[in-house]
């Protein structure tokens, strides 16, 4: 007999694989980029125990879910103080619109992962190696 006929209040567990696991919790971290889920809000949306998800990060990433989610969003940092359209942005705002609030802490993490302070990031992209004259050229701006 069915075990889900024998016992009709016990929930069925859909079997998903760990990178599933990591890519579900990737994306539930991605739509909110300043970092405000926390890793319990992450372990009751994929299903799983603090130790089941973090063992899944390590197996697919090689490192723990907190780690990743600071990464990506450091990431996306870099991104942001890289776009030709961020001439007027600073690297606080940018900082805290993707949950920063410790600078010091916050420009430490992101030397250390890219090899420069996010205000050398933001000065090579507010002056472009390549054309002079470039950015007035840029429509989208």
């Amino acid at each position: 007999m069915n075990a889900a006929l024998r016992h009709p209040n016990r929930k069925i567990r859909r079997v998903i694989s760990r990178r599933d696991v990591v890519e579900l919790a990737e994306a539930c971290y991605r739509a909110d980029p300043s970092g405000s889920i926390s890793i319990a809000r992450l372990c009751r949306i994929v299903g799983l125990s603090e130790r089941g998800l973090r063992n899944a990060f390590y197996d697919v990433r090689g490192m723990s879910p907190k780690r990743s989610l600071l990464r990506d969003r450091l990431h996306g940092v870099r991104r942001a103080l890289r776009d030709q359209c961020a001439r007027d942005t600073t690297v606080t705002s940018v900082a805290t619109d993707y949950g920063f609030y410790e600078l010091g802490r916050f420009a430490g993490a992101y030397k250390e992962l890219f090899g420069e302070a996010p205000s050398e990031t933001l000065r090579g992209a507010a002056n472009p190696p390549w054309i002079t004259g470039a950015r007035e050229r840029h429509s989208e701006c």
